[in-house]
């Protein structure tokens, strides 16, 4: 049976826009009504990947799976942006990771995905 993969969505403390100048670049449209958030898709359960990335999680050869973005500005899963996308094949997941990335950037958000 193949893998299935899941988008999920993590909300970050707010100061990652004025303490990230790659952040702040990526998100113009930024007017600061809404929240901070990244986007990201795994075969793990959303909340098994947002342990990962808080504990700075590496792989059996040392390389590193977190995000750096995540690990210092996570604050915690936000299901109701994502709950509503079932599991997928991972080509299926990338497409969908960056389309509800773009979708919250239109609704006024700052998104950092991928």
């Amino acid at each position: 049976m193949p893998t299935s993969y899941r988008v999920y969505v993590i909300e970050l403390a707010r100061r990652v826009y004025t303490e990230d100048r790659k952040f702040r670049d990526a998100n113009p449209q930024f007017n600061g009504v809404q929240q901070c958030v990244y986007v990201g898709m795994t075969s793990k359960t959303p909340k098994d990947r947002f342990l990962q990335h808080k504990t700075g999680h590496r792989n059996a050869k040392g390389h590193k799976l977190s995000a750096n973005i995540v690990q210092k500005y996570g604050l915690y899963l936000r299901p109701s942006l994502y709950e509503h996308i079932g599991p997928m094949s991972r080509s299926e997941a990338l497409e969908v990771e960056k389309g509800l990335a773009l979708e919250l950037r239109r609704k006024g958000y700052a998104v950092w995905f991928g």
